[in-house]
């Protein structure tokens, strides 16, 4: 009764009632005027061809654009109608010039740092393989190289929240949170116990989450419940209850700094299935990673301009909470790049970014992603990779957590080990962990998935790492995953299945 209960108070089920009565006007305003049938029949076709020639010459990628076109060949009215419901970034031209303005705004303060640029030249000469790679991040993205910061891997949700507690009790200036995901519970129960503390003594406490992230996991105005605790809260991108519903264009983002000193990502959100307190499907393994030192002033930018975009406010000078550090005390050796990648710039940074690292690996590239969903772009970097003899290794989830994007995910397992390339999935349960390393010298941790949604459509950040301690660290727990893993030989299955991912394929870009 009571999951009975939330269902239909939850704004999940508001919104489907408002999409559907929508859709009831549509019917019956049509077929109030069926004796115009012939007139409506020539406007829809007008429309549909109009609608087609949009989605051929809009830059979407090709295949995302391929499943629009076969839903409303063959499902005129329901693909147009969802078509504008839920296709691409549909947001307005201010929605997307005010967030790239405050990007712009955040990327011109960190690209400024003498240290950086230091950075740059250094890694150049000790690193040319990677060095076009920090270029390209450095114009298009303009995110600084940092040299020398401390790095901690975490390979479990358990082991992050335990260091994320300690971490949160130090706290004497200010505490900035940003997930995708926020659900009561015990995990969000403890951190916001922690914040309630450091906000009656003077801490200054931002927390942002993500409407649809939380669709299902917060009541309706939990923002303004904290607020209530001295807690400034906002929420990314809220969903309206009218015909504009924005589906797309989310913050899937994890980030956590401390006082400007200590930054936190990874795949890990704040909710009790990521440090394994709920078993949903089996055994939750994600991946999380701190650093210290000047980088934390790029996700205190980072963090900052999506604040002001979301809570409707100026920063006039984000460099007051900017900590003073000094580099040379931290000597880990290696570089790393803070980057924080956005749907709304034209630039697909975190795909360019797993792309380079593919391309540039000679000996081995591991890659861990719940999600496997590829476009030609990526399966091409993938298979080439592996027939010019790199040891190509993709872990993935054995127990899904949406079934249909699994089918999906096993439908691109032929292609890829008749290249060569080596699948694992998890079995003990649900693999959630993001993460690409090669060669021992280059990798990332951070919340990008391998499917369309995170290199298209959502906004997203990740911490890349060249020749750090944490490499290694993550190398291997990445063999310790694949030693409980069934690896994947025989990919052949039965009639229907084979039917039903064909189909899923076609639509796989949209999920």
């Amino acid at each position: 009764m009571q999951k009975l209960f939330r269902f239909f108070t939850s704004r999940i089920f508001f919104i489907f009632i408002a999409f559907l009565f929508q859709t009831v006007v549509y019917l019956v305003l049509f077929r109030t005027f069926s004796e115009y049938f012939v007139f409506f029949y020539g406007l829809e076709i007008i429309i549909r061809v109009l609608v087609i020639l949009y989605i051929l010459n809009d830059s979407a990628e090709s295949a995302y654009k391929i499943a629009w076109l076969i839903l409303i060949v063959f499902f005129p009215y329901l693909g147009s109608v969802f078509y504008l419901f839920f296709s691409g970034n549909r947001t307005s031209k201010y929605f997307k010039k005010k967030f790239n303005y405050v990007a712009s705004k955040a990327s011109n303060i960190l690209i400024q740092g003498k240290y950086s640029n230091l950075a740059y030249r250094e890694i150049n000469e000790s690193y040319p393989l990677f060095a076009g790679l920090c270029r390209y991040l450095g114009n298009y993205g303009r995110f600084p190289v940092y040299k020398n910061e401390k790095t901690t891997f975490f390979p479990s949700g358990e082991d992050y929240f335990a260091d994320l507690l300690r971490e949160l009790k130090k706290a004497d200036r200010f505490i900035f949170m940003e997930y995708f995901i926020i659900e009561e519970g015990k995990m969000w129960g403890e951190i916001l116990k922690i914040l309630k503390e450091k906000a009656e003594k003077g801490v200054l406490i931002r927390i942002m989450y993500d409407d649809v992230g939380c669709l299902s996991k917060l009541p309706y105005g939990y923002h303004e419940k904290l607020k209530k605790m001295g807690i400034e809260c906002c929420v990314f991108n809220p969903i309206r209850f009218s015909i504009n519903i924005i589906y797309n264009s989310r913050d899937h983002r994890k980030i956590c700094v401390i006082d400007g000193k200590t930054a936190y990502t990874g795949g890990i959100n704040l909710a009790d299935e990521y440090i394994n307190v709920v078993n949903r499907f089996g055994h939750w393994k994600d991946y999380g990673i701190k650093f210290a030192g000047e980088a934390v002033w790029s996700f205190t930018a980072a963090f900052l301009s999506v604040w002001e975009f979301s809570a409707h406010i100026k920063i006039p000078d984000y460099t007051i909470y900017k900590a003073k550090t000094d580099p040379s005390k931290n000597g880990e050796g290696g570089y790393i790049i803070p980057l924080a990648d956005s749907p709304f710039d034209g630039e697909i940074v975190s795909e360019n970014v797993y792309m380079d690292i593919i391309d540039k690996a000679s000996r081995y590239i591991y890659i861990t992603t719940p999600y496997l969903i590829l476009d030609t772009r990526t399966m091409g970097a993938l298979t080439t990779a592996a027939k010019r003899g790199t040891d190509v290794r993709i872990m993935t989830p054995h127990i899904p957590d949406k079934k249909a994007v699994f089918q999906v995910t096993r439908s691109n397992y032929k292609k890829l080990i008749k290249s060569g390339v080596k699948i694992y999935e998890y079995t003990p349960g649900f693999l959630h962990a993001k993460s690409i390393i090669a060669d021992d010298k280059v990798g990332i941790v951070g919340s990008i998935n391998l499917d369309y949604r995170s290199l298209y459509l959502h906004c997203e950040n990740g911490l890349l790492m060249f020749d750090v301690p944490a490499i290694k660290d993550i190398k291997a727990d990445n063999l310790k995953i694949m030693a409980v893993s069934e690896k994947i030989s025989d990919t052949k299955t039965n009639t229907f299945t084979s039917l039903y991912r064909l189909v899923l394929n076609v639509f796989a870009p949209l999920m």
